[in-house]
């Protein structure tokens, strides 16, 4: 089992080896929902019709990769992955091949990284979700799911060939892309109101059985500690609290003052308490989220999770923890 000491490592420097090496070059970049919100405002598409991070299952209801944004309108489904890599790409081969050049005072290092073709990736968890959507009732042409990968980073070119690809979004070209679904935003709500065998594009009820499907499907559970850190993976569990998934969405753990009364009775052997109050699923009111459930648990009671790209879950101490996210 994963300890902590070891997490943070693992959380700072992301699991796959180019992008471990640039995570300098990552804050300056936008996070996810950073990029979701410039999306939402250049489009113009409303955000029911906008889904980060869903998890896809397979024919086997086993694998579930994840599709960092899906877009519905009346046009098609897009799935488009994200990717924040830096320096000159080409593809090679199965994979593709990132050269990476590092300056220091005296010298110049170039470095050549190779990464899993995101393309390939993207247009089979595309085909996924055809499958999954087809799977629950709700069959939808191939031809109406559109496979793309976006670049982020403003330092990233792709060569001459990968230019041509029209499912990758280089940098550049980004913005006039998301414009593009406002252009079409008119057209594609009278296609919305066309029988579908007429249009060629999703009817309205089409879109509505598809939203309905893509609200169900689950993301990433997310841990929030309280030095800011953020977590992607699966809760699994922790020894003095039960909850029903279904009904909770939110736990939000209380924090151990250094100079609580607590935390002097600690030295005295006695250990500090941490409270976690249980929010339950669903819309928030006018008075905000509902309170579920709490529960009093010692402070060094250790949150079993399991991080996204681990191969074992990581015990994480509840002291450290500000809230988690549950996923559907």
């Amino acid at each position: 089992m994963l300890q902590f000491g070891n997490l943070l490592a693992h959380f700072h420097l992301p699991h796959k080896a180019y992008e471990r090496a640039q995570k300098q070059s990552l804050k300056q970049l936008p996070t996810l929902p950073d990029f979701l919100q410039h999306v939402v405002k250049l489009t113009g598409l409303r955000k029911e019709d906008v889904y980060c991070n869903l998890r896809v299952p397979d024919q086997l209801q086993t694998a579930k990769d994840d599709i960092n944004m899906v877009v519905l309108t009346g046009h098609g489904i897009y799935c488009m992955d994200v990717k924040p890599w830096s320096g000159t790409v080409c593809a090679h081969n199965q994979n593709w091949h990132v050269e990476v050049k590092e300056e220091d005072q005296n010298f110049t290092n170039t470095r050549i990284e190779q990464v899993e073709d995101p393309l390939k990736a993207v247009m089979r968890k595309t085909a996924q979700l055809c499958s999954h959507l087809k799977r629950s009732g709700v069959p939808i042409r191939s031809s109406l799911f559109f496979p793309r990968v976006m670049f982020l980073s403003p330092d990233c070119k792709l060569d001459e060939e990968l230019m041509k690809r029209r499912e990758l979004v280089p940098y550049g070209q980004t913005d006039e892309f998301l414009r593009s679904f406002r252009e079409g935003y008119m057209g594609w709500i009278s296609d919305a109101l066309t029988p579908s065998w007429i249009s060629g594009h999703l009817s309205y009820r089409q879109m509505e059985s598809v939203r309905g499907i893509l609200r169900k499907m689950g993301t990433w559970d997310v841990v929030l500690l309280h030095g800011g850190e953020q977590l992607k993976g699966d809760y699994q569990g922790c020894q003095y609290i039960a909850l029903d998934r279904q009904d909770t969405e939110t736990l939000e753990f209380s924090r151990v003052n250094i100079l609580s009364a607590e935390s002097l009775w600690a030295l005295l052997g006695h250990v500090p308490q941490v409270k976690v109050k249980m929010y339950k699923r669903g819309p928030h009111g006018w008075l905000g989220t509902s309170l579920n459930a709490t529960a009093t648990i010692p402070s060094n009671t250790f949150v079993i999770f399991r991080v996204s790209g681990e191969e074992a879950d990581a015990k994480i101490p509840a002291n450290i923890i500000h809230s988690i996210t549950l996923s559907i």
